[in-house]
């Protein structure tokens, strides 16, 4: 029995053997095929060898503005790279020791130290053990970004890399392969190659450096941030030492050499450097997702593809460079004053202060808190570990972005949710050309783009749309409508009100309700125009977005984008035409080949009427006049050009807002807190006149200054036909007399018959009583009327 046990365990070890053979096989196998479509292109293709034979002659793409002025480049290194030559001897070697050891005996792959990394991470867990990459697959890595190829991606680019490294090592010497890494790596503080970075941090050419800034350099390529010279000098010099004993340790450092240096400090001598994308950085940004895109649709001579960082292309863009300098000083100015508002306006109790579950909720939804507590830490040791003070770079108004605090974590979460953000776009009316771009107050701190990446309520800045629907509709300009606060009792018995009860027993013409932006007109002009009509012609003009069908339509409940909004205003100053943003007019390629040319788009389709135009106009330009919510354009900042335009303020005041009009420029301006959580607590200083507003304010008198720019702030609107000044002659605000009071609901809420679920084409057909016309000559004026 026990040798029958014997031989049926024997059976089942072969089996067991064959099984795990079987399985190795099918293993390799699959892993072979994978590897095979990698190099055959299904994974996305890899670059052949002519692609590869002409990096080291790569071009920087230049990006122009309107003027063929230089606002930018891209590039993997700019002409300006070093050569071999230049490089010091210590900096080569420590990169060596450092980076990739057996440097000079691999052809591209370093399979021993790819196996090390396999069996400590793999087999072991220790996630120290390195990444494994050559420095020519560094290299390959820096050339060819990664691409996102889901779950599998990381495997896909390191096989992608390291057959890129070897093709790499047949064109190149290994000399080649160290000048064009170090010419293409990133260093802290965005210093892109060895030359800009020896310039920021020591103020010299890289062939000037000394062994501890060579390696101070070198050591701070494994994390450009925790290794900051600049910002942890301790760090730094710990992470120099390492490099230098790696010198010792494969013999370019003698050990006496080491000891001589290792406790004495590099000296930093910091330049700040203005770097390419200084001006327009958020521009550039645009400028770059959209040249990718339409490169996309264009080949080569040869059939291969556009690289927009080595083709040395030319982009030609609509941006005018001096203008956005303007506007970026303007944004400048203003928004430290606003922001010390904005803090005095909440004191101690400000939530970034005093509100625990406010400072909770930052801290659990940032990414630092999700990354930690996906690798298992408890939310004690979480917050400990936040709770950490260290100097980092602390942008603020009130001093250098440059400076550094000495702050935790969570410090850092607060004062950056507290900081208020801004966007201000300006476009030509009649081409749609973008002249300005700024997407936030500090590419470096805020990516976000707010002005086509964010949606915001717009406020009273929808407003124009309602009037201009309304007189599409037959509404008169002198129809004077009750300012009286009413109930809609089938919307939740929603009161739209105009923060002061100035307006109840007053009537308003179209000109007197914009230019003190009254709510409770704008509701019920929409209901007169109906909100079909409303939105009928808000998308005709431009905008996109969705529009709730509800009343607080009306004033600004709808959440665009600032894009789609100037896009929208256009039919004001365009001749009742919205228009399509733009910013690239072509790409040439380095031989001035065009690539791509804008074509001229066919007009787009008139959206309202000629008369509705001009009053639309006229209605606009008294917002800025006396008695308007924009007029302190004229009394604080003296302007005195042809201006139309509207404010807008959203709820809890939370958003505000700004377009400003001038015969050749349509601008938009937004300020507000990125938390939806934060607003300010009085209207007095979140109302767009005072946080949007003054950014116009500030620059236009900038171009007001400017000769240059004559042809924009010397614009006159037309003047408008003597009918339509003729409609627009009557008092602004009239009383209530004793018969519309008599017959006044006053007190009592206001049935409207307009419902969401079976929309009619009007908001409410029944004019209210309070709201009847009040003469019989005004009623056989407006049947003898000629409407255009």
């Amino acid at each position: 029995m026990a040798k029958k046990k014997e031989v049926q365990g024997r059976t089942w070890g072969k089996k067991l053997i064959r099984f795990g053979v079987k399985l190795m096989v099918v293993g390799v196998s699959i892993f072979a095929l994978f590897i095979t479509s990698i190099y055959l292109g299904m994974w996305g293709a890899l670059p052949n060898q002519k692609t590869l034979e002409n990096i080291s002659n790569s071009q920087s793409t230049i990006v122009y503005d309107k003027h063929e002025q230089i606002i930018g480049k891209f590039y993997l290194f700019d002409r300006t790279s070093i050569s071999f030559d230049d490089l010091p001897e210590h900096l080569v070697q420590g990169l060596v020791a450092t980076e990739d050891a057996r440097f000079y005996s691999h052809s591209g792959i370093d399979y021993l130290s790819m196996g090390r990394v396999l069996v400590k991470t793999l087999i072991l867990g220790n996630r120290s053990s390195g990444g494994g990459s050559t420095i020519s697959q560094q290299l390959a890595k820096n050339l060819f970004p990664r691409e996102k190829n889901g779950k599998l991606g990381l495997a896909i680019a390191k096989i992608k890399e390291a057959i890129t490294a070897q093709r790499l090592e047949k064109i190149y010497s290994k000399e080649d392969i160290i000048t064009l890494y170090l010419n293409t790596v990133s260093f802290p503080d965005n210093a892109y190659g060895i030359e800009s970075a020896a310039r920021k941090f020591y103020s010299k050419p890289v062939s000037a450096l000394d062994l501890g800034e060579s390696a101070s350099l070198i050591g701070s390529l494994k994390a450009t941030n925790t290794y900051n010279p600049r910002i942890h000098p301790e760090k730094s010099q710990s992470r120099r030492n390492v490099v230098l004993y790696q010198m010792v340790k494969y013999d370019y450092l003698t050990k006496e050499r080491y000891d001589e240096i290792k406790e004495t400090p590099t000296a930093l001598q910091y330049t700040k450097v203005r770097t390419a994308d200084a001006t327009a950085p958020y521009f550039l940004e645009q400028v770059r997702l959209k040249a990718k895109k339409l490169l996309s649709k264009h080949v080569k001579g040869d059939e291969s593809q556009y690289n927009l960082y080595t083709d040395g292309l030319k982009i030609y863009t609509t941006l005018d460079l001096g203008m956005q300098r303007k506007a970026e000083e303007a944004l400048r100015e203003h928004m430290p004053t606003i922001q010390r508002s904005f803090e005095n306006n909440w004191g101690e109790m400000a939530p970034w202060k005093s509100d625990r579950n406010f400072i909770n909720n930052l801290i659990i939804q940032s990414p630092v808190y999700k990354h930690l507590k996906v690798a298992g830490y408890t939310h004690q040791e979480i917050l400990d570990s936040m709770s950490v003070k260290s100097d980092m770079p602390w942008f603020d108004w009130d001093q250098d972005e440059e400076a550094l605090m000495n702050a935790s974590t969570i410090d850092s979460l607060k004062h950056y949710a507290k900081l208020l953000n801004a966007g201000f776009l300006a476009l030509e009316p009649t081409t749609g050309a973008i002249q300005v771009w700024i997407g936030g107050v500090n590419h470096n701190y805020y990516k976000y783009d707010h002005v086509n990446q964010s949606k915001r309520q717009v406020g009273s800045t929808f407003k124009p749309f309602v009037y201009a629907a309304a007189l599409e509709s037959g509404v008169d300009p002198c129809d004077h409508i009750s300012g009286k606060t009413i109930t809609y009792t089938n919307f939740e018995n929603w009161t739209p009100s105009n923060g002061t009860d100035e307006y109840d027993d007053k009537y308003l013409s179209m000109q007197a309700a914009l230019t003190r932006s009254i709510n409770t007109v704008a509701v019920k002009m929409m209901e007169k125009a109906g909100v079909d009509r409303v939105m009928d012609l808000a998308k005709d003009a431009g905008i996109h977005s969705h529009l709730p069908r509800v009343p607080s339509l009306a004033l600004g409940t709808a959440e665009l984008s600032m894009t789609e909004l100037a896009e929208a205003y256009c039919v004001f100053v365009n001749q009742g035409r919205g228009q399509e943003a733009y910013m690239i007019a072509s790409i040439v390629d380095a031989d001035g080949e065009d690539i791509y040319t804008r074509e001229k788009p066919r007009p787009k389709e008139q959206v309202i009427s000629e008369y509705t135009y001009q009053i639309m106009q006229e209605l606009l330009q008294a917002v800025t006049e006396a008695g308007g919510t924009g007029s302190r354009l004229r009394w604080k900042y003296k302007l005195d050009n042809d201006i139309a335009g509207k404010t807008g303020t959203t709820q809890s005041n939370r958003d505000g807002w700004f377009v400003g009009l001038t015969p050749n420029l349509v601008t938009v301006s937004w300020v507000g807190a990125d938390n939806p959580g934060l607003y300010f607590k009085d209207t007095r200083y979140g109302q767009g006149a005072n946080s949007a507003l003054p950014i116009f304010g500030l620059f236009y008198q900038k171009l007001n200054a400017d000769q240059d720019y004559r042809s924009i702030t010397q614009a006159r609107f037309e003047t408008p036909d003597q009918e339509v000044m003729e409609d627009l002659d009557c008092v602004g605000v009239e009383e209530e007399n004793f018969f519309q009071g008599l017959f006044s609901k006053d007190g009592k809420p206001k049935e409207k018959s307009y419902d969401q679920e079976e929309p009619s084409d009007d908001y409410d057909q029944e004019e209210s009583k309070e709201e009847e016309d009040k003469g019989v000559f005004k009623k056989l004026k407006k049947l003898f009327k000629r409407k255009k």
